[in-house]
């Protein structure tokens, strides 16, 4: 079991950057993977990017260029760089891990895009 919990959510204009944190209660190095997901009013939850353990990560296609997932192992955070914000990534961030076949998840953080 890990407990994960998000912050960092804000009201942010087009074009502008936030950066969300994710915590665990455990080291990240002990996780197999660690990622972010978002959804958006009447959508389904949808992967935005993972993090392995051994620092691999994988981007969705529109958030390639723009967000950037990175992980202290030394302040079990998890974080995502977001720059370059569109009203489309108005969504409810969530983190995610996978340690021993177990996922858990946090409760997620509004990032709501907008002028």
């Amino acid at each position: 079991q890990v407990q994960l919990v998000e912050s960092g959510g804000d009201l942010v204009q087009p074009g502008g950057s936030l950066r969300l944190s994710c915590a665990a209660s455990r080291s990240i190095f002990s996780i197999n993977a660690m990622g972010w997901y978002r959804q958006a009013p009447g959508k389904e939850r949808e992967l935005v990017a993972i993090l392995t353990n051994s620092g691999i990560t994988k981007y969705a296609d529109f958030v390639k260029g723009r967000f950037t997932i990175s992980g202290d192992n030394a302040k079990n955070l998890l974080y995502l760089q977001m720059n370059s914000l569109k009203p489309e990534d108005t969504a409810v961030y969530y983190c995610n891990s996978v340690r021993m076949g177990v996922v858990n998840w946090g409760q997620g953080t509004q990032v709501t895009v907008s002028s």
